[in-house]
């Protein structure tokens, strides 16, 4: 494509996206009236939380009829068909105007469960649920995490077992027959408001740990399917444990090959990273936030409180330009590598030190509501960003993915080569 084609594109997105948002104001700041939310993660009571995802929906809908939802991914898949620098121009063009904030569960749907559904899914599953998740007409939710196996994603003890009919599946592979589920899902956003759930299970414990495992589309309103909130110590509840008790799921629901759930996981998993560090979901407080935080309280002539702010806007400008890069890769058609965990990595750092200096300037008026604007609320930061080094996969794991897949530095050493069976505890 001529860059004047590709210019001519860029001019009919502005006009679509000039049609559908209001210009996003580069000067506004919060108020006393409608201060900065600044929680990592939601809380907001289950009212208004349906009231932000059906707003997020009906953009992604929007998006999705106009041609622009999945830009790179092929057309048969459910996507545009265009090439990354389509996608790169389309989401400058975005960045001018005010784009609802995504949820979680938003960008679980649209980033994570839609792309592995197109990557590896049947042609009937891409037609049945790939469009869905993309246009989000159907909401999915991640069952990875376990009580036991949350760093190691391998350990996992959901078992599904099939009730073998001797027929073949509806992919040529395992008899056709349904699959019984039992075991626990915890951590899960959005498990709530779900219509399905990218679920992973064990379901031959006579081989290596990550050979055993098959991933499933589980109906999250299925006989069995029971979702507790968890509420956190910030006060929000967007995160649930899910309980399986003999869950049948149908075959057809299968996604991959008997046992090649740990692939399915495995490119999931590079999607989670790369969307944990970008996005238009808000997480937490920023350096806009802490800057404007400084000028209240009369701070920005201290040289050391000027070195911090220096030290987190480098900080903030650098994690978006690593975000950028490997977001050109994704659209480029290649699935996230280690440079994902990378995002990840700066992403949690960010919202740590970002919660340091602003509790750092406020000293102990951070421990109590004074009633001043923009003070008390950093709490919520503060004590929603710890968990987001757990949330997308630990920051110890990036560090080994890191380590081992791109600096090629020795693995670890493992003590878990042999059939799952035969492991402790099992």
């Amino acid at each position: 494509m001529s860059r004047q084609d590709l210019d001519t594109w860029r001019a009919q997105a502005r006009t679509w996206l000039a049609s559908q948002l209001e210009p996003r104001d580069p000067s506004a700041s919060a108020s006393a009236e409608e201060p900065a939310d600044l929680a990592v993660f939601h809380n907001l009571p289950e009212d208004r939380e349906l009231l932000l995802i059906e707003r997020c929906r009906a953009y992604q809908r929007a998006r999705f009829d106009a041609g622009y939802q999945a830009l790179t991914l092929p057309a048969d898949r459910g996507g545009a068909g265009l090439s990354a620098a389509h996608a790169a121009a389309f989401a400058e063009e975005e960045s001018a105007f005010d784009v609802p904030p995504s949820t979680e569960l938003i960008s679980v749907t649209v980033r994570l469960v839609a792309m592995a559904v197109s990557l590896f899914g049947t042609d009937r599953q891409r037609l049945d649920f790939a469009r869905a998740f993309l246009r989000t007409d159907l909401l999915a939710c991640q069952l990875f995490s376990e009580p036991g196996a949350g760093s190691d994603l391998a350990a996992l003890r959901t078992r599904a077992r099939q009730e073998d009919t001797g027929e073949p599946g509806a992919d040529g592979a395992g008899s056709g027959g349904d699959w019984v589920i039992d075991g626990q899902k915890v951590w899960t956003s959005g498990a709530r408001f779900a219509d399905y759930g990218l679920l992973l299970a064990r379901t031959d414990p006579d081989v290596v740990k990550q050979a055993g495992i098959t991933a499933f589309l589980v109906p999250m309103d299925a006989v069995g399917v029971e979702v507790r909130p968890i509420r956190q110590m910030s006060g929000g509840a967007s995160f649930n444990e899910v309980f399986l008790s003999r869950v049948r799921v149908p075959d057809r629901l299968r996604i991959g090959r008997p046992g090649q759930g740990w692939e399915v996981a495995t490119a999931t998993l590079g999607f989670e990273r790369t969307a944990s560090g970008s996005g238009n979901r808000r997480k937490g407080g920023t350096f806009t936030d802490v800057l404007a935080l400084a000028r209240s309280l009369g701070r920005t002539s201290d040289p050391l409180v000027r070195q911090h702010l220096a030290d987190l806007y480098v900080r903030t400008v650098l994690r978006a330009a690593t975000v950028d890069r490997v977001a050109r890769t994704s659209a480029a058609g290649g699935r996230p590598g280690p440079e994902a965990s990378l995002t990840k990595l700066m992403a949690s750092d960010l919202l740590t030190r970002t919660g340091q200096v602003a509790a750092d300037l406020m000293g102990a008026r951070i421990c109590a509501d004074t009633g001043e604007p923009g003070t008390y609320a950093w709490t919520e930061h503060l004590l929603g960003a710890p968990g987001y080094r757990l949330a997308g996969g630990t920051d110890q794991i990036q560090r080994n993915l890191i380590g081992e897949r791109a600096l090629k530095l020795p693995p670890e050493p493992r003590v878990d080569r042999v059939p799952f069976s035969q492991l402790p505890g099992d």
